[in-house]
């Protein structure tokens, strides 16, 4: 269980959460979470999101059990910095659909003192590290590593098994391109 770090005396230092793990683990619902209590304690949140991104909504950022929150979709991770200047908190999901320059731009941001929460795949349809995330992992002072549950045997799922033909690595989908799977049964793939 993630325990929120304290702030000493208003002394604000920034800091980088990552929450990873495989489709259906509960990344996005952890991330509204996070992003939730922030605002419920008066801290000023802005939530970015790719703006490739539009499964469940164009703007919003949406679990898939429907758990939503406002966010603003952004073309390229430059764009973040660029909107998030008068927060204290920022909030990205999907980032692994990012650029590489986000792991910059988050370091950035955390250098100027602001929380940073992320959430994304830490592994593509092929089990690869995706894209920035396994950077992202090196620089976070946090991360949370999320799992689903096997839809084939019931044990913990680490893998997006992906349920489609098709090669690319990007490619958006949702409960019938992609279930959640565990090592051996990712492995057996039928």
């Amino acid at each position: 269980m993630f325990i929120e770090p304290q702030i000493q005396g208003g002394d604000r230092r920034g800091w980088i959460e990552v929450i990873a793990g495989c489709m259906f683990s509960g990344k996005t619902e952890e991330l509204i979470r996070r992003l939730k209590r922030a605002r419920f304690a008066n801290q000023k949140v802005e939530i970015f999101k790719p703006a490739i991104d539009t499964r469940y909504d164009e703007e919003n950022i949406v679990s898939h059990d429907e758990n939503l929150i406002r966010s603003t979709p952004v073309s390229h991770s430059s764009n973040i910095l660029l909107l998030s200047n008068q927060c204290s908190v920022v909030g990205v999901d999907e980032v692994q659909f990012f650029d590489n320059g986000i792991v910059d731009v988050c370091q950035q941001l955390a250098n100027e003192g602001k929380r940073v929460i992320i959430a994304g795949l830490d592994m593509d349809y092929s089990g690869k590290p995706f894209g920035p995330v396994p950077s992202l992992l090196a620089i976070a002072e946090y991360v949370t590593k999320v799992h689903a549950i096997c839809v084939v045997c019931g044990n913990i799922a680490t893998h997006s098994y992906r349920l489609v033909e098709s090669r690319e690595q990007v490619f958006l989908g949702e409960k019938n391109e992609y279930e959640p799977r565990c090592r051996h049964c990712f492995l057996k793939k039928d």
